[in-house]
């Protein structure tokens, strides 16, 4: 089974060259499932819908309708709730097989917007639907939606979330327009162990929602640890997962020279990657063992958990040429610190450094327009030089930095 999931490693330089003092280097963790590893789970799905009435018009049309297309493409023996909310909560559909979809149906066609948003009712009542049906033989998942701020409940969302991750289940928390609070959704995500994303257009929710249903039902392992084991004074700074989004992981030491990082589900054919931000000891002319990696991951209808192994050799030179750098690496660093330059610039800008956030963007735009991310890197400029004018940055021109950075890594895999 482990011959269906491949672990590779790759230095952003190989060889480095020789020295006697530590050095930076960059390492790419990169693990990737054979999309015939295994038969699809059926799912345990909970749609948590914002019907409030901001969403009166083309967003609550467009919702129903991203709905009803995901339904119709659920299988018979999937499991599958509805519940939307405003100030208020109301399941429409309690947990129950995908056989006669008609309910579902006429459920999603009787959605009419109301009232204000209470999101953690929302999803209160779509964990009582989930956890009906929590079962290691389905692969459990709350779909959020919202477009406006909760108010008042925020701590009891972001503990949910955490309380429904514990017990399996990974939340897609969306953002619909520009009036949501990002941070509270990245938070959601991360303690269910799922995602989050901006969604600019009503017509662009049923790309999303698909996409959500097509990468679980190509889910073929689940519960992915990556564990690293350094050897003495090979000391790791930073870790980002690179694929298939750029997220800031950390990671968590396990001893002196051991790190983990928690890499999620592993869909078929997509590769799911981390880079680390390391500092090399010394060393002459020769090959060295830096480190060992272990993947830990547990294949869908598989009883226990599978561990690839594989160790991480260091190549060092005397002569050592611009050749020796490695372009698939190098762009994801490139990739890489432009997200880091954008995310830092708008924590500037919200506490009022707009020098300091005005200059992140700027330097965010260079690497951009490097990259050939044209759009993305005019942007960043017009929001700089909004900044210098003493203009807000807009909300939309915020949510669409932050997340489509992002995503630069899937814009590569798509060039």
């Amino acid at each position: 089974m482990s011959d269906a999931i491949t672990l590779t490693c790759k230095w952003g330089r190989t060889p480095i060259p020789a020295s006697s003092t530590s050095q930076a280097g960059y390492l790419l963790v990169e693990a990737i499932a054979s999309p015939a590893l295994a038969p699809s789970l059926p799912l345990n799905v909970c749609f948590v819908l914002d019907r409030s009435g901001s969403m009166q018009g083309a967003k609550l049309d467009n919702l129903k309708a991203a709905t009803r297309q995901v339904i119709e493409r659920l299988q018979p023996n999937d499991i599958a709730a509805i519940v939307i909310f405003d100030d208020n909560v109301q399941t429409l559909v309690p947990a129950t097989p995908v056989g006669d979809r008609s309910q579902f149906i006429a459920a999603v066609n009787a959605i009419s917007e109301a009232g204000g948003t209470a999101m953690s009712l929302g999803m209160q009542a779509g964990q009582v639907e989930l956890q009906k049906h929590l079962d290691p033989d389905r692969l459990s998942r709350m779909v959020l939606l919202t477009d406006g701020q909760t108010w008042g409940d925020e701590p009891l969302c972001r503990d949910l979330a955490r309380t429904l991750g514990q017990s399996g289940v990974r939340i897609a928390a969306f953002g619909l327009g520009t009036e949501w609070n990002e941070q509270l959704l990245d938070d959601i995500a991360a303690a269910s162990n799922g995602y989050a994303d901006y969604i600019a257009s009503p017509a662009q929710i049923g790309d999303f929602f698909q996409k959500v249903i097509q990468d679980d039902r190509a889910t073929v392992a689940t519960n992915t640890r990556l564990l690293l084991r350094f050897i003495r004074d090979a000391t790791p700074r930073t870790v980002y997962r690179v694929k298939p989004i750029i997220e800031n992981l950390g990671y968590q030491p396990t001893g002196e020279t051991a790190v983990a990082v928690r890499l999620g589900d592993l869909v078929g054919g997509q590769p799911v990657a981390v880079l680390i931000d390391l500092v090399l000891p010394p060393r002459a002319k020769g090959r060295f063992r830096i480190a060992q990696a272990e993947l830990h991951t547990t294949p869908v209808q598989q009883t226990g958990e599978v561990v690839i192994k594989q160790d991480i050799l260091l190549d060092v030179a005397d002569q050592v040429g611009p050749e020796s750098y490695v372009p698939e690496v190098m762009n994801l660093v490139e990739r890489v610190t432009a997200f880091k330059l954008q995310t830092k610039a708008l924590q500037e800008a919200a506490t009022g450094n707009v020098t300091g956030a005005t200059q992140k963007l700027r330097a965010a735009a260079t690497r951009l327009l490097d990259l050939g991310e044209l759009e993305l890197a005019e942007k960043a400029q017009q929001q700089a030089t909004a900044l210098e004018q003493g203009q807000q940055l807009s909300p939309e021109a915020q949510k669409e930095l932050r997340y489509a950075t992002r995503r630069l890594t899937q814009r590569l895999e798509e060039q």
